[in-house]
């Protein structure tokens, strides 16, 4: 079968490798719709495991299923994450299933950005495969996993109706995150960048006002269109080391800050704890998406509560994934890409 065989950002190859085999308990999945993560270009992080198949926002079709597979059929479009955690573990038990170990061990093989995937039993057995609604396109499915991960984010901030909200940085995660709290139900949100086709996406998302992070002082006039006061939610969507400053300073007395991007290791971030204990903020972060919040983001899907099909902004054949990936990396005019192995 085919696969985009990645080395680095810029050197992904097309290349063959054998079909999986599957097991007892597992199934085949042909693949129909990857989109391109964030995450999937952070180079420094990739580099260390490649040569790699990349790939895990990924719907399709059940093409074979293993002995003992009772609850999907050949046939069943379904979406699938990397990730499964145990369930039974002190982590689980205490509600923190993305911090399980078992979910850090787990993946599929070899990719989503390959045109065929075994996703193992304890994958299928832990609720890592769901069936997608009739209704529901493989491309908009792709976004479970990532619309997943915002609602697990907004479970642990707890906001409630009416919070005001800042999102720092309006890449595809920051966008989900508006659509999302907008959703919630929350008052007046405010959404920064450095690049106006995105800024133009947050108004579309949603939010109330934008703020040119280049051209603005980001703090002073976010706080100006919250008519003078702080913020009650700020999400850190961005990873660029003086947003964190931005977010404290912007947030209200009794706020909750969430850091929602992914830092590089080793990158520090000076802030006064001071002002931190002062104003009562609530400094918090959160990763990936456990079986509960990929549920709760395939609901929201299916009734178009979080719509997001204007979101996918290139749809690419398999052997163009390199070109995928440099416009995530350059990010001046493309939100979500996905990539369709049948192509």
């Amino acid at each position: 079968m085919r696969v985009a065989m990645y080395y680095n950002n810029n050197d992904i190859r097309l290349e063959e490798m054998p079909r999986p085999q599957i097991g007892p308990g597992e199934v085949l999945v042909k693949v129909l719709a990857s989109g391109i993560c964030g995450s999937d270009v952070m180079e420094w992080y990739r580099i260390k495991k490649a040569p790699i198949v990349l790939g895990h926002e990924v719907t399709g079709d059940i093409a074979e299923i293993g002995a003992g597979v009772d609850d999907f059929q050949v046939g069943d479009r379904v979406v699938f994450t990397h990730h499964v955690p145990c369930n039974d573990c002190y982590y689980c038990q205490r509600s923190e299933h993305t911090l399980c170990h078992t979910l850090h061990s787990t993946k599929f093989y070899p990719g989503g950005n390959a045109e065929y995937v075994r996703v193992p039993k304890i994958n299928v057995d832990k609720g890592g495969v769901l069936k997608l609604p009739d209704s529901m396109s493989y491309e908009i499915g792709t976004f479970v996993e990532p619309l997943g991960c915002a609602v697990r984010g907004q479970r642990k901030v707890n906001m409630q109706p009416g919070d005001s909200v800042l999102v720092l940085g309006s890449g595809l995660s920051g966008l989900l995150n508006i659509r999302l709290v907008k959703t919630m139900g929350a008052g007046r949100i405010v959404a920064t960048d450095i690049n106006e086709f995105r800024l133009q996406a947050a108004r579309d998302s949603g939010a109330d006002a934008t703020v040119h992070a280049l051209e603005e002082n980001v703090v002073e006039r976010a706080l100006e269109l919250n008519d003078g006061r702080g913020f009650d939610q700020v999400i850190v969507c961005t990873a660029a080391p003086a947003v964190f400053r931005q977010a404290m300073q912007a947030a209200d007395k009794g706020a909750t800050v969430l850091l929602y991007a992914i830092n590089t290791p080793g990158q520090e971030i000076p802030f006064e704890p001071y002002e931190l204990y002062i104003k009562g903020v609530t400094l918090t972060s959160t990763y990936a998406a456990a079986p509960r919040d990929l549920r709760e983001a395939l609901t929201l899907l299916q009734h178009g509560r979080v719509p997001v099909a204007d979101f996918i902004t290139h749809r690419l054949p398999l052997a163009e994934t390199q070109l995928g990936f440099q416009l995530v990396v350059r990010a001046e005019n493309s939100l979500k890409v996905i990539i369709d192995p049948t192509r």
